[in-house]
């Protein structure tokens, strides 16, 4: 049964006439401060004033600037008018200003070293911005940019310390905490806000019921349809509605309409999604659905093929049933639908990269994530129209969507942030507090059968166990971490991912010095190595306590009588972890998902909401 559309709301700075945008004095930080002033701040106006502007605005486009707007770019480079060989190589210019000026989309997106290289420190990130937004206002059309991250938490982190870093969403889910995501949220947001990005492609809003999932995992809340809608629900409201209208930013709820079944990577392939159509609406639909409850501004498409929704086996991204039908018509959903990255093979597998923007759109979509080659994209966009395959009203519909997103985030009205300012908005002591008290509530105690925990009194502790230096972006030293904040008792010996038999007897060897032995495992599925690790060091005289650092699925690969789980490797939960250890707290998690038998996935190890505590 199709459902009345959910009014979208507005803030109250997107009610404002906006004539007047900020502009800067003497170029990006150039101040004592660095800060922007607005040399004519708008005045008040009626409360239709923000889709006045978006009107106007689009009145006075040119078809080429429509299409541009329906288009985010990834730009290589630290600075906005560095010069970059990847800007050359994908776009025929040379800085990401460039990128900006010859293009006119309708926003960028920052990667970390991972990637387009765009993130070294918080100041440097809100010039950048501040540049990228200069060389928007410049331009004909003179629309300032929607500028994303994926800032989920947990592994996927764009921008490091010292902005304060945040725990996985499973890891908020095992604490059950909604205020605390919530929290976190708006932590997000105002960081990021500070840096000049305005939209976080987050929460995640897919339900994690595959534990052999390759791409989700601890990226979603939970396996339970509503526990994970009641955390999407909160982390919208933390983005988007708490806080000063300033520090909000604009969230998308991802993938949709699930990606938390799929049993491939849809950056490598297509997956398909065997759930009956009942079964979606029991399992994958309620986060989505609440999203929207919610308010929020965007929702991020999946690149999997679900035949029960749409039997044509076309990527749910370019599917109309799905998108037009399901997500605007049964949803009421008005928003944004921006897709995944159209770089990813999910998407590609079917169609030319020509086609698939034109495809996107036809099914529903307003806005393509990343095309491989931005020239032929918008070309294909343009050529449709030309030739009257999609009319220019229906680019019209899409780009007035992304303008109201824009008003309603207030970045008309204020398209710089104040550089000077950024140190006092990012990683401050009260935000690391409040992430580091929902953090607590994470580590969740599988089992202590021989009461090793709390370690007080147990002598020397050997943390040793899964690094990986090599993690896209960001170095993983979970092993380092732990040991340091265990006291000078402990000592660190990694083994990072796949050791070698040489590496795993150096750490039984050091095991023999140790009264307890803590090993951080991570994928243990498929990889026996770190399976063979365990093994030898609980052949040891040492108390063995294994952590699952990522995934919480390891307790099912191994038998060992000490195990728990954090959900994530970051600083910020190593301290919640070091605590319980240390028996400074207690443990408070509860399993989001089940744990099946690593040989045995209908066999149940451990279920959904337990935990331990002493």
């Amino acid at each position: 049964m199709t459902k009345p559309a959910s009014p979208r709301r507005r803030n109250s700075y997107a009610a404002a006439t906006l004539t007047g945008l900020l502009v800067v004095t003497g170029g990006v930080g150039a101040s004592a401060a660095g800060s922007e002033v607005s040399a004519n701040p708008p005045a008040q106006a009626g409360p239709d004033s923000t889709v006045s502007w978006a009107e106007r605005t689009l009145r006075d486009m040119t078809l080429e600037q429509k299409v541009g707007q329906l288009f985010v770019a990834d730009v290589w480079g630290q600075a906005p008018n560095e010069k970059h060989a990847g800007n050359q190589e994908k776009y025929g210019v040379d800085t990401p200003s460039d990128v900006v000026r010859k293009y006119q989309p309708g926003g960028v997106i920052y990667f970390n070293h991972g990637g387009t290289d765009n993130i070294e420190r918080p100041k440097q990130v809100a010039k950048l911005s501040n540049g990228l937004q200069r060389a928007a206002l410049a331009t004909d059309s003179g629309v300032p940019l929607i500028v994303s991250v994926d800032q989920e938490g947990g592994r996927v982190t764009r921008v490091g310390e010292p902005a304060t870093e945040q725990p996985s969403p499973m890891a908020l889910g095992a604490g059950r905490d909604t205020e605390a995501a919530k929290a976190t949220a708006a932590v997000t947001g105002s960081e990021l806000r500070a840096m000049g990005i305005n939209q976080d492609f987050a929460p995640v809003a897919d339900v994690n019921s595959n534990p052999a999932n390759p791409i989700i995992g601890s990226r979603s809340f939970s396996a339970d349809p509503q526990l994970a809608s009641d955390f999407v629900s909160a982390q919208v409201h933390g983005y988007q509605d708490s806080g000063s209208d300033t520090a909000t930013v604009s969230s998308s709820a991802k993938h949709f309409p699930g990606h938390g079944d799929a049993a491939t990577d849809s950056h490598t392939s297509l997956p398909t999604i065997d759930r009956t159509e009942q079964e979606w609406r029991e399992i994958d639909l309620p986060p989505f659905k609440a999203a929207v409850d919610a308010g929020i501004d965007s929702i991020m498409t999946a690149h999997i093929r679900v035949p029960s929704l749409d039997p044509s086996g076309e990527p749910a991204t370019l599917s109309k049933p799905i998108m037009t039908g399901l997500l605007r018509e049964e949803l009421g959903y008005d928003g944004v639908v921006v897709t995944d990255s159209l770089q990813m093979q999910g998407v590609r597998e079917m169609h030319p990269d020509s086609e698939i923007p034109v495809l996107a759109l036809e099914a529903g979509v307003d806005q393509m994530l990343m095309p491989p080659d931005l020239d032929v994209a918008v070309n294909g966009v343009l050529d449709a129209v030309n030739n009257g395959r999609i009319t220019e009203e229906r680019i019209d519909k899409s780009v007035l969507r992304i303008l109201e997103l824009k008003a309603e985030r207030g970045i008309p009205e204020a398209p710089m942030v104040n550089v000077g300012a950024v140190d006092k908005k990012v990683g401050t002591p009260a935000n690391r507090e409040t992430v580091q008290a929902a953090t607590d509530k994470a580590p969740t105690l599988l089992r202590n059968d021989d009461e090793v925990l709390p370690l007080t009194g147990q002598g020397k502790t050997l943390v040793t166990g899964w690094n990986n230096l090599d993690y896209p972006g960001y170095p993983a030293r979970p092993v380092e971490s732990l040991a340091s904040k265990l006291g000078d008792s402990a000592t660190a010996l990694p083994t990072g991912a796949e050791p070698d038999e040489a590496t795993i007897r150096r750490a039984v060897n050091a095991a023999g010095d140790a009264d307890t032995v803590v090993v951080l495992t991570n994928g243990l599925s498929g990889d026996a190595a770190q399976r063979d690790l365990l093994h030898e060091l609980l052949a040891t005289d040492a108390n063995v306590v294994a952590v699952s650092v990522q995934e919480p699925y390891d307790p099912g690969y191994v038998d060992v009588p000490t195990w728990l789980a954090t959900y994530d490797w970051r600083d910020v939960s190593m301290t919640s972890l070091a605590q319980v250890l240390l028996g400074q707290q207690a443990p408070q998690g509860k399993l989001p998902v089940t744990i099946p038998a690593g040989d045995d996935p209908d066999t149940t190890r451990y279920p959904f909401g337990h935990g331990l505590t002493w």
